[in-house]
């Protein structure tokens, strides 16, 4: 087993065995134990009591982060020549359509989200053995399929962001970064977790938030009460 260094052995002095903790609490003390060089992600894990092999308990949706994800997004528009203005003024770092088509076909994927139109997505279906198992696909129901570009655009570069729960019914996400206040790491993770609870499938039985856990990049992971959310 590989020794702790001393800044290991602080944080994890910091944690109390067992404890469960408010959301406000953790988003305070996973400032403290982050310990890397970088300003590290701040992730969330929430177990919802959902069967995701079931299409109508399927927990997928968009949200709007009020404080952003801290991170440099950046944006691919795939539109018509008469959008491509709007895209850029609204901070998209790549417009354009075909020849993007190609550079893509030639394996270029340095992007992190695409946004396009309805009647162009015939064009980008050929693209989907690349750009689906990197999640790059642009998908209507993460808003990334719009006639209204520049508004997309926007909304992704101050912090929208899509989720879906996986096979193991987790739904895991980055929410910001550890240079952030506290209060605002806790803003964020309450408006995912709230968003989260909209989307309950009617057919969810049970309890529905099974447990919430709240982490950065390389720290360890804090229990959260969900009750400190509501």
């Amino acid at each position: 087993m590989a020794k702790l260094t001393k800044n290991q052995k602080l944080a994890l002095e910091k944690i109390e065995a067992g404890k469960i903790y408010t959301l406000d609490e953790a988003a305070a003390l996973v400032k403290e134990i982050t310990r890397t060089k970088f300003d590290a992600s701040v992730d969330i894990d929430v177990r919802l009591g959902v069967d995701p092999r079931k299409a109508n308990q399927m927990v997928r949706g968009v949200v709007s982060l009020p404080n952003g994800t801290g991170k440099q997004v950046r944006v691919l528009a795939l539109c018509s020549s008469d959008q491509e203005a709007a895209a850029k003024e609204a901070g998209a770092d790549y417009v354009g359509l075909d020849e993007y088509i190609e550079k893509i076909k030639g394996g270029w994927t340095d992007i992190d989200v695409i946004i396009t139109q309805p009647q162009i997505m015939g064009k980008i279906g050929a693209l989907g053995r690349i750009l689906g198992p990197r999640g790059l696909m642009p998908n209507p129901k993460s808003g990334t399929v719009t006639q209204d570009i520049a508004k997309a655009v926007k909304e992704v570069k101050q912090g929208k962001i899509d989720f879906k729960v996986d096979k193991f019914g987790i739904v895991h996400t980055s929410i910001g970064k550890v240079s952030f206040a506290a209060d605002k790491i806790a803003e964020n993770a309450k408006e995912f977790i709230l968003t989260l609870i909209k989307l309950k499938p009617a057919v969810s039985k049970g309890t529905y938030i099974k447990s919430i856990y709240l982490s950065s990049t390389m720290s360890k992971s804090l229990k959260v009460d969900p009750k400190s959310v509501e």
